[in-house]
């Protein structure tokens, strides 16, 4: 548990950021901060913070002042930066390498129209009332690195670009209005899919689920609000909560095959987090996705080239492919599609 006297430790009128990321130490999960192209153990900052990154968000409120004040003694000098060790060393996890839950929006009208018009579908009325969510599989969230695949997985395997929030406090029935102070931070996040199956399942009007639930990246750190002041751009029209002018672009093996903006997102993450609390209690260590930008997979990218091109030929990620996805501020994820050794194939054994 943390002290008292921790919790007026930040020297007053200052404000500060941090990145916060999760790797591998001693074969277990360490918390650090990441400080012009170092890490640092959260007890470098100082030695009562928690080693993990769950502890830290489960007592957020009293410990990021500690960590903030820890933080400026290093950029300052006043402590020792000789305990720092590169990033490019580091086996970098997920930020959150154990999320309590992750949900994934729908919160970009360009997107959803795009994939609508594509399918020669009229644009969903429904999309402007509400905002909504699925509920993806929490233990596949991943971090940079290795995306391990099944055969199935790499019949139309596709990127998703977008970036994610994470939940830094308790809360039930919050509203739009306040919710912007259960954000701890933002990441990026590649909702990796396997479209084939995504597809044949929800011809049953249920998922997505074997579609989706192999892997989600996010990473390769979790950046703090503070940082971000100075992107923050008004809600769109008739919304409620901060929003963020900052680039998203996505390439694979070194071509840029997308780019959008995290401010074009016309349902904010407060009010995500508003309809995703009705009735139900969030918890420090919940991830929330954005979803996907516009232009931000193959699936609307093919769509939209085969309206003017029949002939278009269609991309999927394959066995090898490298994809980066950078945010402005929320740095590059990078991982690599890898097959499994096995030639199992569900789809192969329907009846």
């Amino acid at each position: 548990m943390p002290m008292p006297w921790m919790i007026n430790s930040l020297t007053c009128g200052q404000t500060f950021f941090m990145k916060l990321l999760s790797y591998i130490k001693d074969q277990r999960e360490q918390l650090g901060v990441l400080i012009n192209g170092l890490v640092y153990d959260m007890h470098v900052l100082h030695p009562e913070l928690p080693e993990t990154m769950q502890f830290f968000l489960n007592y957020w409120d009293e410990y990021f002042p500690v960590a903030q004040a820890g933080e400026l003694m290093l950029r300052e000098g006043t402590r020792s930066s000789s305990a720092g060790t590169p990033i490019g060393s580091l086996q970098l996890l997920a930020p959150v390498p154990f999320p309590t839950s992750c949900r994934d929006g729908y919160a970009f009208r360009q997107h959803v129209a795009a994939a609508r018009r594509n399918r020669k579908a009229d644009m969903i009325a429904e999309f402007d009332q509400y905002p909504i969510f699925y509920l993806t599989n929490h233990h596949s969230i991943q971090g940079p690195g290795d995306v391990r695949c099944m055969p199935d997985h790499f019949r139309k395997l596709d990127f998703e670009l977008e970036a994610a929030i994470v939940i830094k406090k308790h809360g039930r029935n919050i509203r739009a209005g306040d919710a912007d102070e259960y954000i701890g931070g933002l990441m990026i996040m590649n909702d990796l899919s396997a479209r084939t199956l995504q597809m044949e399942e929800m011809l049953l009007n249920l998922g997505p689920a074997k579609g989706k639930d192999f892997s989600t990246a996010t990473g390769p750190w979790l950046v703090t609000l503070d940082e971000l002041e100075q992107f923050e751009i008004p809600a769109k029209e008739g919304h409620t909560g901060k929003n963020w002018n900052l680039k998203m672009t996505c390439r694979v093996n070194g071509k840029q095959v997308s780019k959008g903006n995290l401010g074009d997102m016309d349902w904010t993450f407060a009010e995500i987090i508003e309809r995703a609390s009705y009735g139900v209690d969030l918890q420090a260590g919940d991830v929330i996705g954005s979803g996907t930008v516009g232009t931000g997979c193959f699936l609307e990218l093919n769509g939209t080239g085969r309206l003017s091109d029949p002939a278009y030929p269609e991309q999927w990620l394959q066995e090898g492919d490298l994809v980066e996805m950078d945010i402005e501020s929320l740095g590059t994820l990078s991982n690599t599609m890898v097959a499994e050794d096995s030639n199992w194939s569900i789809l192969d054994r329907k009846k």
